[in-house]
């Protein structure tokens, strides 16, 4: 006899809202609904009424552990649209704090499938240096158009340096092998993208494929599998740590000297037009298509996030499972819900 099962909706003062409803027969998923839009909090809107130097604030906030990268997505659109040329500084400073974001933003969702101590000291090692950096432990708002807001402290690249020392490469857990298995065609037809696209065998990296100056220069190479199952996204999570890792002290020890910031206006006006801009955040694409009409707030500014599309491939992941191994499944599948309801 089929079940149907509703996880959520979560309660709205909680990080977002999302619901998933399962049809259950004989103890193994037969089918699986993800159901968005419990809350939106019109953060899209929000940016409409605000002027380029405010919507940074927001534009973190759409995934507390990519907070870094998306402040950056919104200020690579403005840059573009107005023709900046960022200094050289602030280009490897965002690539380094970029890698930062994503060893932190794994290791996250890696404790509880891994070991949780080990997770948890890298990861707080890792948030202490980004905090160190921009003053905020959750929010950075370290960008600003143009570069960044302020300088690193003194001696922040050396604590940078040990605190990767202190990152503990997790193994990769027995027991998640062909189980929740996302084919490479229903990852495309999703549009799926970071991690648990690759995992899957689509071979697609923004630092690679759109890669920003200071990527060119890293020769990334993306981490991918072909199995698509829970075991192979942990796997590629763990290797992108490695990655980040290495990754981020390449940029330590290639950082150069100068300005990280350009003097702006005292109003800054984007031209009338269009411009789509993207980074690899932790959880995959991370879009900005901005709008403008040449005055001081955009005319539209609309996000592409990660999670928005990856949470619908659940649908096609799920079906087959057995419900004794969806807390497993769930957490290989990084998802933040809190990215699926602006």
């Amino acid at each position: 006899m089929d079940r149907v099962v509703d996880l959520g909706p979560l309660h709205p003062s909680a990080h977002g809202a999302y619901r998933l409803r399962l049809t259950v027969s004989d103890d193994v998923i037969t089918s699986a609904e993800p159901l968005v839009g419990h809350l939106h909090r019109g953060a899209e809107k929000l940016f409409e009424v605000r002027d380029y130097r405010q919507v940074l604030t927001l534009a973190n906030r759409h995934d507390w552990l990519a907070a870094f990268c998306n402040e950056l997505a919104v200020a690579l659109a403005v840059e573009r649209m107005t023709g900046m040329d960022v200094p050289p500084r602030a280009q490897w400073l965002r690539a380094l704090l970029c890698e930062l974001n994503r060893i932190m933003a794994h290791l996250v969702f890696l404790a509880p499938l891994t070991d949780p101590a080990a997770a948890g000291r890298g990861r707080e090692a890792v948030q202490a240096v980004l905090e160190e950096a921009s003053g905020g432990r959750i929010h950075f708002m370290a960008n600003r158009i143009g570069g960044l807001r302020e300088d690193v402290p003194a001696g922040w690249t050396d604590r940078v340096a040990a605190a990767l020392s202190t990152v503990e490469i997790p193994d990769v857990p027995d027991g998640l092998a062909g189980i929740g298995v996302l084919t490479r065609e229903a990852a495309l037809a999703h549009g799926v993208t970071g991690p648990i696209g690759r995992a899957s065998g689509v071979d697609f990296d923004l630092r690679r494929d759109d890669p920003l100056p200071a990527y060119r220069e890293l020769g990334v190479e993306p981490v991918t599998r072909r199995e698509g199952d829970a075991r192979a996204r942990v796997a590629c999570m763990v290797d992108e740590v490695r990655q980040s890792v290495e990754l981020a002290r390449r940029c330590l020890d290639r950082l150069p000297a100068g300005p990280v910031n350009l003097r702006l206006p005292k109003a800054i006006k984007a031209p009338e037009g269009s411009v789509y801009t993207s980074v690899e955040a932790p959880l995959g694409t991370s879009g900005v298509l901005l709008s403008s009409r040449g005055e001081k707030t955009p005319w539209r500014l609309k996000l592409r996030t990660p999670s928005f599309n990856n949470v619908q491939a659940l649908s096609a992941l799920l079906p087959g499972t057995p419900v004794a191994d969806l807390p497993a499944v769930l957490g290989s599948f990084a998802v933040v819900v809190g990215d699926i309801d602006k």
